[in-house]
């Protein structure tokens, strides 16, 4: 509960400290590998190099000039946290799995249609843009709309609601007109050509 309090806290600008930080470290992300095209192993490779180097002298000119050499601490990846973090994947995973598994089994074809039409939209927008774009704008959005919503709120509410209404009454539209038009057959139809 306590990291979900720190999320908003920072999705809201109430640090604005951290929330600019976030956001700052972001777009420098997002720069250094989108726009000077830069790679992340490269990246890595990169500051692994200065980061020895720069131990490496400190390490060597230490006994030149009569400095205590630093101290490099020794890092270890605890197994707790790591197991906790496979497990809890793990779990996510096979709940996806689970709710894919729900959509394809037939039995709901509104949300059947409702996955294909989101999963249709978001492949036209993975058409226009990389993964780490999307991912940004994702970041950014999720930066300024709930700011945003918070400080109009009793403006965006009312509009909301009309856009839902219309979004049902569309819906409706299409469910007498295409959905009932297709063809179910009974329950106990399909068990018994199972059986056979």
């Amino acid at each position: 509960m306590g990291v979900c309090v720190i999320e908003a806290d920072i999705f809201l600008w109430r640090n604005k400290k951290i929330s600019a930080g976030a956001l700052g470290v972001a777009t420098v992300i997002w720069v250094l590998f989108e726009l000077l095209e830069y790679h992340l192993l490269t990246l890595v490779c990169h500051l692994l190099i200065l980061a020895l180097a720069l131990l490496f002298l400190w390490s060597n000119a230490a006994t030149f000039i009569h400095k205590s050499p630093p101290r490099i601490p020794e890092v270890q990846i605890p197994k707790d946290p790591v197991l906790d973090f496979a497990q809890a994947l793990r779990f996510e995973i096979n709940r996806g799995f689970a709710v894919l598994r729900d959509i394809a089994s037939g039995r709901d074809l509104k949300k059947f249609l409702s996955v294909i039409a989101g999963l249709w939209v978001l492949s036209i927008v993975g058409s226009w843009c990389n993964f780490l774009t999307l991912f940004y704008i994702v970041f950014v959005l999720l930066h300024t709309l709930p700011v945003l919503y918070e400080k109009y709120e009793d403006k965006v509410d009312p509009l909301t609601e009309k856009a839902w209404h219309e979004i049902k009454k569309q819906y409706a539209v299409f469910d007498a007109k295409v959905l009932s038009k297709i063809p179910k057959r009974p329950l106990k139809e399909k068990k018994e050509k199972k059986k056979d």
